[in-house]
């Protein structure tokens, strides 16, 4: 007994071998633990053997002849033939068995005496892994399935793992898209976004207005809407980041409108209609060197937004509003 009948748990008593390999060139099943999707991996975990094999089995009987086991073969388009006694697997017949009878002269001989008896079988119950292993190391074309019982139940090749992972890997997908969806809500659906600024964090920096620019796109708004209230946000987003010790930025996405209110700590703005002025600015040399200061950011905020309101106390800090209309004359033009 070969070590592949010893794993196989459920090997019925016999000869010699199973059947010929396929040739070379025969596409294996690309899985592997290693590289993967974690998707496929836990597909094949989950699901076992008895959820992919084919369960309409075509069967040959020991008493009958191999010229009629060829005759079944080619009237049911098939390669390869289980032999059962009852409910029992006895053997197996494959198409090189029937082409070497034909060439030999002995295909009216019964087919017990010339049927593959020793073969390497699955169990229903196995997990669809050890199938996988099973086709990719032996590279036979088939593999009948016995249940606990030891009795036959189904047949396995490398066409059913494939037809069934690609199947159960649209309905994941598509219960996937489902969750998200619905984590979302549909596109004219009431949303809200917070975001923590800090205070010099140019690593991050532009990171709210990222994500809003992509939760935006998400629920299909209009490309300029988009961009407007892209410009908005960032400029905001910088604003706390360059001029102030940390604060927040929020974005609530409603059907007509996006509002971006962006809220600090302190300093505070001594003269809010100076500091709406185009190019006034109280950054420093440092700040100025990294690119940014250049007294805009108000100004380009007030510009893209359909409202736009400044709250500013000395030592308490800034909150600045701006409004972002879906249907707006500034898209217009």
């Amino acid at each position: 007994m070969n070590d592949a009948t010893r794993n196989s748990r459920a090997a019925p008593e016999g000869a010699t071998l199973q059947e010929r390999p396929d040739p070379p060139g025969r596409t294996d099943i690309p899985i592997g633990a290693e590289d993967s999707p974690s998707v496929v991996l836990e597909l094949i975990y989950e699901l076992k053997i008895k959820d992919v094999m084919a369960t309409a089995v075509i069967t040959g009987e020991k008493g009958q002849t191999l010229r009629h086991i060829q005759a079944m073969m080619r009237e049911n388009h098939i390669t390869g033939m289980p032999i059962v006694e009852g409910s029992r697997l006895a053997g197996l017949v494959s198409i090189d068995d029937i082409v070497t009878a034909l060439d030999k002269g002995y295909i009216d001989l019964p087919v017990e005496e010339r049927m593959t008896k020793n073969v390497i079988v699955l169990q229903d119950d196995m997990p669809l892994s050890f199938a996988i292993s099973y086709l990719n190391k032996y590279r036979y074309g088939r593999f009948p399935v016995l249940n606990k019982n030891h009795e036959l139940v189904g047949i396995l090749t490398s066409t059913d793992v494939i037809r069934t992972l690609l199947v159960e890997m649209n309905r994941e997908v598509l219960r996937l898209e489902k969750m998200h969806q619905e984590a979302e809500g549909p596109a004219t659906a009431y949303s809200q976004m917070e975001f923590v600024i800090n205070r010099y964090d140019f690593e991050l920096a532009g990171r709210a207005s990222t994500e809003i620019k992509k939760a935006l796109k998400q629920r299909n708004f209009d490309l300029r809407v988009i961009r407007r209230a892209a410009i908005a946000s960032y400029e905001l987003e910088i604003n706390v980041v360059v001029h102030s010790l940390g604060g927040t930025i929020r974005c609530s996405i409603r059907p007509d409108r996006v509002i971006i209110i962006a809220a600090d700590k302190g300093p505070g703005i001594t003269d809010v209609n100076q500091a709406l002025q185009e190019g006034w600015s109280t950054a420093d040399e440092y700040i100025r060197s990294l690119g940014f200061g250049a007294g805009m950011g108000l100004a380009n905020t007030k510009r893209v937004s359909d409202e736009f309101s400044i709250h500013s106390a000395l030592g308490t800090g800034t909150t600045v509003r701006s409004v972002v209309y879906v249907n707006s004359p500034k898209d217009e033009a």
